[in-house]
């Protein structure tokens, strides 16, 4: 019993570690795109066409499609998930930022604040809601694409669940869906 609690940790730690890890990356490349295309129309509006193309495409398939390009293990399950969650933080960060009430951005210009002034000063205080919206939605993608990519062998709270499920074991399936259940519903009233 103290082996499979021990197991239970370490598979908690990896999967916090994959999807927490993807997703700081996310971010890190989401809300540079988004400033970028603030000020690039065109850049903008690929990128939307590909954001909302994306949210029809299955994270499933997402992590199907890695395998032949990368392999397996974790680096590849990095890459999957920060796939899936890149472009709806692109287009949380870029709303967000892009619709502020031209009154705020006029009043800025007419004080003499310079562009980089008014996106640090005004637009991105002013677009927080939108940005954490965002990174809320895809850090709850990122659970659940984390669960998924055990089956490319990532390790993980996926692991327990689908050894469980192959093996028609119930208290493994729970042991690994619950944690991940509690994440989760954690992440969604945070």
């Amino acid at each position: 019993m103290d082996n499979e609690m021990n197991d239970l940790f370490v598979a908690i730690g990896e999967h916090l570690f994959l999807a927490y890890s993807a997703l700081f990356v996310a971010i890190g490349i989401a809300i540079p795109l988004a400033v970028i295309s603030l000020y690039n129309r065109y850049l903008a509006s690929i990128l939307l066409i590909l954001a909302n193309l994306a949210q029809a495409i299955p994270s499933f398939a997402v992590v199907a499609i890695v395998v032949p390009l990368l392999g397996i293990g974790f680096k590849p399950a990095i890459f999957a998930i920060i796939l899936r969650i890149i472009l709806p933080l692109f287009k949380n960060t870029y709303t967000g930022l892009k619709n502020i009430d031209d009154a705020y951005i006029d009043s800025a210009q007419g004080i003499g604040l310079n562009e980089r002034e008014i996106l640090l000063y005004v637009r991105f205080p002013n677009a927080y809601p939108a940005i954490f919206a965002g990174v809320k939605f895809a850090a709850v993608i990122a659970n659940s694409v984390a669960i998924l990519t055990s089956l490319i062998g990532a390790g993980g709270l996926g692991e327990f669940i689908y050894e469980g499920l192959t093996n028609l074991n119930m208290s493994k399936v729970f042991r690994g869906a619950i944690p991940a259940i509690i994440i989760a519903v954690l992440l969604d009233i945070g």
